[in-house]
């Protein structure tokens, strides 16, 4: 199958120096895959297909969509179950009934946010739900910054602001943050007594990391519904009733 390059915005499996956005995305894939068993599910902006794959084991159908044609060949190779098929197509294009949508970590690259929930929407069924996770602006960018430095982003969200955004399309919204648990937490924890300043200057940064990046695992990440001004990722959960 082709490989697909590292691009600073598309996460990838299998790559160590990646595995904490690999596993920050993984789990929230997971956590969805519980939810959506014996449903039909689309999981728009699909990538390199791994979270697909996911859904497909308890999803009755899953449809993979990315208008990128190296990860759509890649999802399409790599990922095949007889309930998993990829199309290549925009966000925007692809319309296909369903009983739930997936759109993980795109929103923010979206001009309309607005038109594509309402085209979301427009695709589920009666009782279907959107599953939409953006990251939280005020952990990702400088304190009091508009927008991280990311160039891919278009617009980066607040709690309260993807709260409101989401229901003004949706009829009830659920908003859940992601947030460092286990290992993830205790280091958090470390940068904040200074583990930051002790590894550069015992010269520990490359072989702490080699080992503790790799290690971290999905478990290492939760999701909860408060505190949200300090989550990482923010999960909407969007009822059509």
């Amino acid at each position: 199958m082709p490989p697909l390059p590292l691009t600073g915005e598309r996460t990838l499996p299998d790559v160590p120096e990646e595995n904490y956005w690999y596993r920050r995305h993984l789990v929230v894939y997971e956590w969805i895959a519980a939810r959506v068993g014996g449903l039909r599910v689309v999981d728009m902006a699909c990538g390199e297909g791994y979270g697909s794959n996911v859904l497909a084991v308890s999803a009755a159908s899953t449809v993979g969509v990315d208008a990128n044609p190296e990860a759509h060949e890649h999802a399409r190779l790599r990922y095949t179950r007889p309930n998993l098929r990829f199309e290549r197509d925009l966000v925007g294009g692809f319309s296909e009934p369903c009983d739930a949508v997936v759109f993980l970590q795109t929103i923010e690259h979206v001009q309309d946010a607005g038109a594509i929930l309402e085209h979301f929407k427009s695709m589920l069924d009666p009782g279907g739900v959107a599953y939409v996770s953006t990251p939280n602006l005020l952990t990702l960018a400088p304190e009091g910054a508009e927008k991280s430095d990311n160039p891919w982003h278009v617009h980066e969200y607040r709690a309260e602001e993807f709260r409101a955004l989401c229901e003004a399309h949706f009829p009830r919204v659920e908003v859940r943050g992601l947030f460092h648990a286990r290992k993830l937490r205790a280091h958090e924890l470390a940068i904040r007594l200074g583990w930051d300043t002790v590894h550069k200057r015992l010269g520990l940064t490359k072989p702490f990391y080699d080992r503790f990046t790799p290690a971290i695992a999905a478990s290492d990440f939760a999701l909860r519904d408060a505190g949200l001004d300090r989550a990482l990722d923010f999960i909407a959960v969007c009822h059509t009733a």
